[in-house]
């Protein structure tokens, strides 16, 4: 049976919309577009119930222990870190090369500068994505890599303890339907992004992976140039056990990769 969750959707407007980034200057201050919360069922992958795989639903969840044993705003770790994902990804994905560009520490702490996501979203708009790989590699290389096959991949994994709240979970790509997606500014106060956020549609099947450990990862589709689509993610207001008090903490790892 599916666990009950709610997630925050995008809603539909005639107008442009944006998330204003460290507004006015000050770090971790977020001003919001409309969200509607939304109570969701959600799959779980862990009971046998469904399944999933990156090839076909664009994200997928693997035991991957870590030699980093603490996640420090130092990063004295990233070396290691960094070689650690790309074994990941060279070894489940077969990519050929793999370029890792970013960590963020997310802490469920009214506190944090850097918050669980709770809104349903993917990262990168094609034209974003295609932005991104020249801010990466400069316009030379980005055309070469443009020739083939690339994609971001970003990797997850819950930091100190096991997940048992605001678990990260998914929508299945095969249940969105390309209507749903709404083009989202991320105003910061430097520069101008974007995102892709989702609308509600009781079509959309929710899948996660109860109680996630930091020996275990997900790895999902955030962009690829051949067609696998972009997968839609947020944290997801769930409990696994109302006795427990722990503080979600997570890191998730922004990637290239060259097939």
């Amino acid at each position: 049976m599916p666990r009950t969750g709610t997630v925050n959707y995008h809603v539909h407007r005639d107008t442009r919309q944006a998330f204003h980034i460290d507004a006015g200057g000050v770090g971790g201050m977020l001003i919001s577009p409309e969200l509607v919360a939304t109570d969701i069922n959600v799959w779980d992958v862990r009971n046998g119930h469904t399944a999933v795989m990156f090839a076909t639903d664009c994200v997928s969840f693997v035991q991957e222990p870590t030699k980093v044993a603490e996640f420090t705003a130092d990063q004295h770790w990233k070396t290691d870190y960094d070689r650690e994902l790309a074994e990941l990804l060279k070894r489940e994905v077969e990519a050929k090369e793999v370029i890792v560009f970013d960590h963020t520490v997310r802490v469920d702490d009214p506190n944090s500068d850097r918050k669980p996501a709770r809104n349903v979203h993917s990262d990168y708009s094609a034209q974003g994505a295609q932005q991104r790989l020249v801010d990466i590699l400069g316009s030379d290389k980005a055309a070469e890599w443009s020739a083939g096959h690339y994609g971001f991949i970003n990797v997850w994994r819950p930091v100190e303890t096991p997940i048992n709240s605001a678990p990260l979970g998914f929508v299945r790509p095969s249940s969105v339907a390309d209507e749903d997606w709404i083009l989202i500014d991320l105003v910061y106060p430097d520069r101008l992004g974007h995102i892709m956020g989702l609308a509600a549609n009781d079509a959309h099947e929710w899948v996660y992976q109860s109680k996630m450990t930091p020996d275990e990862v997900a790895f999902f589709n955030i962009y690829d140039n051949k067609g696998l689509p972009s997968i839609a993610h947020s944290a997801i207001d769930l409990v696994e056990d109302d006795s427990l008090h722990v503080i979600r903490k997570s890191i998730e790892s922004r990637t290239l990769v060259r097939y």
